[in-house]
């Protein structure tokens, strides 16, 4: 496991740019030995040689290559938000310190970021006021409410999280390059995926890695996305936004999804034929919670024929939930087609006629931008792709092309 040292960090850049302990030394304001106590160290936990040591230099291994990468753009995105702060943070800031930053922005109390980084609140406290002695200016302000953090904090706080997934990044890089399973690949779901698209991809991709870790969460789209934006999770599947959400995520659409209404075997609607608009208004509903993409569309169909929507309705997003009821009542449910379709295949649910035109959601994949995944991420990346695509081929409603 690296350890989280930026100083050491600092000092195994300016090796690899300067090609030489001595300069890098120089450079740094440390005596050799520390730079090559430095080398030694990492070496040790990247698990073999950073550099080939040549007469007239030292030049990057393969292994160093990978943590080279990572780290310059860890580094790189932290001296960013640092500077805006300070200058001095650059070069005076520690991991920990970081790390108390985050966890008090995240919970806006000294106590509540002690327990969550199991530390003492003395411990939270002292590594803020270090950072904002530094900064020569306060972080954050204090109220009856708790902790606020100023912009400035609250952007170091995400590039801080972000510095460290990379970190986490490299340490699976490095088990790669070892051949071996190492690190955990973490997938935010959406209702759709988890039932469609995610099972047959996460099966496969178990065939191929027996012992990668992989985490599944599943909660609201804003958590989830949240998590992705922080780093917390690699990237979330379901359906996508328009507009785009934030700046920093990216958006990859990989098919065309429509929404079905169903209700119980023997309900009074099913089997008459196409039922109206006036007829699916006079209904009594369980639906998708407002502000997603399908409760958007139910929305719109009858805004569309200038009727009023529904008067009796049920917020649901669980097609399980769902069914049980539909089948204890005479309500009707709009859900998406692909999700409902192993509830309908054996009978559970009935899928109604309406002459109501759906229009297609798109689901796909949201990622942070410029985020470079693992071997093994881009593994599972493939297949939850190839998935998506025999799913849309089925559909006729492939989108996917090349991120």
């Amino acid at each position: 496991m690296i350890s989280r040292n930026l100083r050491h960090f600092r000092v195994f850049l300016a090796v690899v740019d300067l090609g030489s302990p001595t300069r890098a030394a120089r450079y740094c304001n440390v005596s050799q030995p520390a730079v090559t106590q430095v080398v030694h160290k990492l070496e040790g936990e990247a698990g073999g040689a950073l550099f080939t040591r040549k007469p007239q230099g030292f030049e990057v291994t393969e292994r160093g290559k990978l943590l080279d990468t990572r780290i310059r753009r860890a580094m790189g995105r932290l001296d960013k938000s640092l500077s805006n702060i300070s200058s001095r943070l650059i070069h005076r800031a520690t991991a920990a310190q970081l790390q108390a930053v985050i966890a008090a922005t995240e919970t806006q109390s000294f106590s509540s970021a002690a327990r969550a980084l199991g530390v003492s609140q003395p411990t939270i406290h002292r590594a803020v006021s270090q950072v904002e002695q530094e900064a020569s200016k306060p972080l954050f302000e204090r109220t009856s409410f708790g902790l606020i953090a100023s912009i400035p904090c609250r952007d170091l706080a995400q590039a801080a999280h972000l510095a460290f997934a990379e970190l986490r990044q490299v340490e699976a890089d490095l088990a790669e390059f070892d051949g071996r399973e190492t690190g955990t690949i973490s997938i935010g779901t959406l209702p759709l995926s988890r039932s469609v698209l995610l099972p047959e991809a996460l099966a496969q991709f178990r065939k191929l890695r027996p012992r990668q870790g992989v985490s599944v969460y599943d909660g609201p789209y804003d958590e989830t996305l949240g998590a992705v934006r922080r780093g917390d999770m690699d990237f979330m599947i379901g359906a996508l936004r328009d507009p785009q959400p934030f700046p920093d995520v990216q958006q990859e659409p990989l098919f065309l999804d429509h929404l079905s209404v169903v209700c119980r075997p023997g309900h009074g609607l099913a089997g008459k034929g196409v039922a109206s608009l006036e007829d699916l208004t006079d209904a009594s509903w369980v639906v998708p919670r407002r502000g997603t993409p399908s409760r958007d569309q139910f929305d719109a169909i009858f805004a569309g024929a200038d009727l009023s929507p529904p008067d009796s309705i049920l917020e649901c997003g669980s097609i399980l939930l769902m069914r049980e009821l539909l089948n204890r009542s005479d309500m009707l449910g709009c859900i998406s087609g692909l999700q409902a379709e192993a509830e309908v295949s054996n009978g559970a649910l009935v899928r109604l006629e309406t002459d109501v035109s759906w229009t297609g959601r798109k689901i796909g994949l949201t990622y942070r931008v410029e985020w470079v995944p693992t071997r093994a991420q881009s593994l599972m990346l493939e297949m939850i792709r190839a998935n998506a695509r025999a799913l849309g081929q089925d559909q006729g409603q492939s989108l996917r092309s090349e991120p």
